[in-house]
């Protein structure tokens, strides 16, 4: 039991001054959980929330009785009493074991040893043998089953697939068969599907149940007794607005599993007519079972919940999800910046994946669908009211994390997908999948009532089904989103539960004055500042541009400070420029594409000043300030990109405000190309500046060196690695960090990722004694490439930041393009002290 002594006192003294001055549970102040009276101005004062009715804390409290004292003797007696709540102590979170990614295990290995295939594969959702050893996942694009052996999960192996002629939806295990829920259905009317039974062993097909309609979510009951799957039927999306009702209804099937695979009969409960909003088309989504073979049921565009016995398929109880109320959160797409001011009134639930805690409360992911979805999760019991929920957390973790995705604002922000349930030795866990944000919330369930948030979790994109096999204190997660174009591959994420520390996140925000946290994402370059400051800079997917301050002497680092560039003394706006007398001149016109006029100049500084750029590089300048390397935007003589800014080299001061805007010779700008400037340091009163690609012309990229002095250039050429990835693409330069007597440390990568990337690498050149217009000799320093995949993910793509501190440590990081379709994982990297 974990028990606060002196809290519990407190608790007690609190209550009984209450409770004497006739504080009873119909009048007084409202609690934390909307709870009156007594035990709602001890939760306000104590700040900890109180469970009302015969609820009792599962892991230590104290009982608190309300009512009033009418015969003033100074305690309650039974017939005074009015009303019995519970004082929950906190939850101790288990500090010395986490969960930690160990393997992330591609998908399209199936395929093909090294992923070198373009076919879309998608993991969907997971179930596991009884051994726990072997994941057998849905793959609904290549219409297969998949089996993968994690006998060691840290190097999981491709054991093959079976195909279904159909689409699967969903899996489950019943001893040595994998049940698959598959759609046959030709369209959405003309509907029809079954239940595959697999022989795990063999993997081959051993029977077929027919369903009478498209299934999707699969669920085994805890004893083996029942299967239950819930047969959709969904809607089409492309129909007017997509409104439901459209026929044919869904329904709910339950296997009775008794005997042999060929005993197994199929019997259906009707979810027509339940449901307030488009009864006649319930549409069940997902389901679970638990100890008592109760099958919770959501019928998500409903935004309904069913509760279902398994043993005479009797409706037990059935219920609206309902709506929340949202403040502080973003609800708008404006490609802006990420400002959770806004407010959302009614918000339907509109449930997805459940999974039950107990026998008597269950977890809902509120993704939402039709024309809901509340961005969190919800604690229910099977009465149907609302025990706990999530509000704007996630909202605010995902952006605290750098995984907010702003171009899903103005739909359903993070969008919780899905809800696992896993008892590790003594502890409680639940597990929510955000599918936008690609993260796996983990929180301590010790008091089932009150979820305590522990741990965030890297997934790849598009995170799907959540399997725990606690026998081997396992966690698999299934990433749906695969596009090899977009480096993005479907997988298992398998993590540990180990005594560890936590490895993610890797940086994380402070608090704004608002108490929401510093949105960040998009970090491009890195720089050093004094002792274990890093200075950070998001790129052009965010306008308003803005500097962060990283305090590394933390774990993880802390973004505790950010920085608006302004153009408050006008320096940007006196940039010269071309004044047409038609901007709309048609994109071919030689003379709109090929230069920077008066309307771009316009675009890029803000009403309030604040300037929209592209910040690729950031350096702490000598004399105090920033330099910073915006990348120019267009190709000479490309038609479909226009010039619509130049590369500038910025000086700022320490509050962001711009003091020199430094162009390129005019030669120089004649052969610009959209990959320009990307990293800039300073060293002995000159700015070095990284362009990533070889100009029009030219067979090797740029290294610019402004002499602040002269304020003249000078150039050398690097010479790139050749192309090395399987899928082909482009080298180029990211980030360059001094090392003092005119060497530097520079970071080349390739535009590739996953199996496909294969150059991440730091060199180290010296300019001493190299004449302009010369090439660069250069020096490997680190492959990167196992430093990327040292905690289990996969090799980032835009690894384009790079710092050495003043004690010789090396960072790096990458970018996560604003979680914009992509995973949205940072990996801020101590190297260590790789250089002298």
């Amino acid at each position: 039991m974990r028990r606060t002594t002196q809290r519990s006192m407190l608790a007690l003294a609190v209550t009984a001054a209450l409770t004497l001055n006739g504080c009873s549970g119909d009048d007084g102040a409202k609690g934390a959980d909307g709870s009156d009276g007594a035990q709602g101005l001890v939760s306000l004062l104590l700040q900890t929330p109180l469970y009302a009715g015969n609820e009792q804390c599962f892991d230590g409290g104290t009982r608190v009785d309300s009512g009033l004292d009418s015969n003033n003797d100074g305690e309650l007696a039974s017939d005074e009493i009015t009303q019995t709540s519970y004082l929950c102590n906190a939850t101790a979170l288990n500090e010395a074991m986490n969960f930690n990614r160990i393997a992330s295990f591609p998908v399209c290995l199936q395929l093909d040893p090294s992923c070198n295939v373009d076919t879309e594969t998608a993991a969907e959702i997971a179930a596991v043998n009884d051994d726990g050893t072997v994941v057998v996942y849905t793959d609904s694009p290549l219409e297969v089953v998949g089996f993968v052996d994690i006998n060691d999960p840290a190097n999981p192996q491709a054991l093959g697939t079976v195909a279904l002629n159909g689409e699967p939806t969903s899996v489950a295990v019943k001893g040595a068969y994998a049940l698959v829920g598959v759609n046959t259905s030709a369209d959405y009317i003309n509907v029809s599907g079954a239940l595959a039974v697999i022989d795990i062993a063999s993997q081959t097909e051993v029977t077929r149940l027919d369903l009478g309609g498209q299934p999707d979510s699969v669920a085994v009951s805890p004893d083996g007794q029942f299967a239950v799957i819930a047969i959709e039927n969904e809607r089409d999306e492309d129909l007017g607005d997509g409104a439901p009702p459209q026929m044919p209804a869904g329904t709910l099937a339950i296997v009775d599993l008794s005997g042999t695979t060929q005993e197994w009969s199929v019997s259906f409960v009707d979810m027509t007519g339940l449901a307030d909003l488009y009864g006649d088309d319930p549409e069940p989504e997902y389901v679970d079972i638990n100890n008592d073979n109760i099958a919770v049921v959501t019928l998500q565009e409903n935004n309904h919940i069913v509760l279902v016995d398994l043993q005479d398929g009797s409706v037990l109880n059935h219920f609206s999800a309902g709506a929340v109320d949202l403040t502080q959160v973003d609800t708008e797409e404006e490609e802006a910046f990420i400002s959770q001011t806004d407010s959302l009134s009614g918000v339907l639930r509109e449930p997805d994946g459940v999974t039950w805690l107990s026998n008597d409360y269950f977890v809902t992911a509120n993704e939402g669908d039709l024309d809901g979805g509340s961005r969190g999760f919800t604690v229910f019991n099977t009465a149907g009211d609302v025990i706990y929920e999530a509000g704007n957390t996630l909202e605010h973790l995902t952006a605290r994390v750098g995984h907010y995705p702003d171009e899903r604002s103005g739909n359903k922000g993070n969008e919780p997908e899905n809800a696992e349930f896993g008892v590790f030795g003594d502890e409680r866990y639940l597990f929510v999948n955000a599918e936008r944000a690609s993260l796996v919330f983990v929180y301590d369930v010790a008091d089932l009532t009150r979820p305590v948030l522990k741990q965030v979790l890297p997934a790849a994109t598009a995170p799907e089904g959540a399997l725990a096999i606690p026998s081997r204190n396992l966690l698999v997660v299934a990433s749906e989103e695969d596009n090899r174009g977009d480096k993005q591959r479907s997988v298992l994420n398998i993590y540990a539960y180990q005594n560890a520390a936590a490895t993610y996140p890797t940086v994380q925000s402070t608090d704004r004055t608002d108490g929401t946290p510093i949105p960040f994402a998009a970090l491009s370059g890195l720089a050093a500042g004094e002792g274990e400051t890093l200075w950070a800079i998001e790129d052009s997917f965010y306008l308003s541009n803005r500097i962060f301050r990283i305090d590394t002497a933390q774990t993880p680092a802390s973004l505790n400070q950010e920085i608006r560039i302004t153009d408050s003394n006008g320096v940007l706006a006196a940039l010269p420029v071309v004044n047409l007398a038609d901007n709309s001149v048609d994109e071919d016109d030689a003379t709109r594409v090929s230069v920077f006029d008066s309307a771009d100049l316009a675009a890029m500084i803000n009403a309030d000043n604040t300037v929209n750029i592209d910040p690729e590089g950031i350096a702490v300048a000598s004399d105090g300030g920033f330099w910073i390397a915006s990348e120019g935007a267009g190709t000479q003589g490309d038609s479909s990109r226009p010039i619509n800014s130049l590369n500038l080299l910025l000086k700022t001061s320490s509050q962001g405000e711009i003091e020199q805007a430094i162009t390129l010779p005019d030669a120089v700008n004649a052969q610009q190309v959209r990959f320009g400037f990307e990293g800039v340091a300073e060293y002995n009163g000159k700015a070095y500046v990284a362009f990533q690609r070889a100009w029009n012309g030219e067979t090797q990229p740029r290294i610019g060196v402004y002499d602040t002095a002269t304020q003249n250039w000078q150039f050398f050429f690097y010479p790139l690695d050749g192309v090395a990835s399987q899928n082909g693409g482009w080298v180029g330069l990211s980030d360059l960090t001094s090392l003092g007597d005119d060497r530097f440390l520079v970071l080349e990568r390739d535009n590739q990722g996953g199996p496909d990337g294969a150059i991440k690498r730091i060199y180290e050149i010296d300019t001493n004694g190299v004449a302009s217009g010369q090439t660069l000799t250069k020096t490997l320093v680190r492959d990167l490439v196992s430093d990327l995949t040292a905690t289990g993910g996969l090799v980032a793509e835009k690894v384009e930041g790079l710092a050495r501190l003043s004690n010789g440590d090396v960072y790096i990081i990458n970018d996560n393009d604003g979680v914009d379709g992509v995973s949205g994982e940072i990996r801020l990297i101590n190297l260590g002290p790789i250089a002298n």
